[in-house]
């Protein structure tokens, strides 16, 4: 498996040639997020997905079902740790909030592997709050996962198109009261998976999600 020193290295490769959109809101694209290995492991991992039971509109409403990076996970999983050690690391979070213009100091690292099935969807929202970096990663890229793209608002009732999305690409933003963004319900062929990276403020709860509960960046 590739190390982490070449998973850092990509990782700043990708965000360097980031693309940009400011309209409705600043956002970011990204392509070729991992090494390939590792991108192909992160897209096979065997987690059981969340059964829906007919609910969607919010992640929150199957939380007993959600998984993470979590410290058990990492100690099971080889690939946890390596994205878990790469996001954490000090150069790269430098170099995020440089590239962003934002600061992460004081916040810890969030990262779930989100695996959505047909029915899934989100309704619009900004993420503002106790998130302070969203970066939604793409893994999977099965059939028609190419329209399965996060959608984009100018607000809550006022679509305007939606991210790319392929295997290994990603979309960033830092929330703000304007960061409108969901899932827009719509076929789903097998599972729609993804990483949801997030850096979050002392103020989160639930320390049992995070990567180091006990680190900050």
């Amino acid at each position: 498996m590739t190390g982490l020193d070449s998973v850092k290295a990509q990782f700043l490769s990708s965000i360097n040639n980031s693309k940009s959109d400011d309209k409705p809101y600043p956002h970011w694209f990204l392509e070729d997020v991992f090494p390939k290995d590792i991108a192909l492991e992160l897209k096979d991992m065997d987690w059981p997905a969340p059964d829906l039971g007919g609910v969607s509109g919010t992640r929150e409403a199957h939380n007993a079902t959600r998984s993470y990076f979590d410290v058990e996970a990492q100690e099971e999983h080889e690939v946890c740790q390596l994205v878990a050690d790469t996001l954490q690391s000090a150069d790269v979070v430098k170099a995020i909030e440089e590239k962003f213009n934002t600061s992460l100091s004081g916040t810890y690292l969030r990262i779930e592997y989100g695996q959505d099935t047909d029915g899934f969807w989100l309704q619009p929202h900004t993420d503002i709050g106790v998130k302070l970096f969203t970066m939604l990663i793409y893994l999977s890229d099965g059939e028609g996962h190419e329209e399965l793209g996060t959608d984009i608002y100018a607000d809550a009732d006022t679509h305007v198109g939606s991210s790319p999305f392929g295997h290994n690409q990603a979309m960033i933003f830092v929330p703000a009261d304007n960061t409108w963004h969901g899932f827009e319900k719509r076929p789903i062929k097998g599972i729609r998976k993804s990483l949801i990276v997030n850096y979050v403020s002392d103020e989160w709860r639930a320390r049992e999600q995070l990567a180091f509960p006990n680190q900050t960046v």
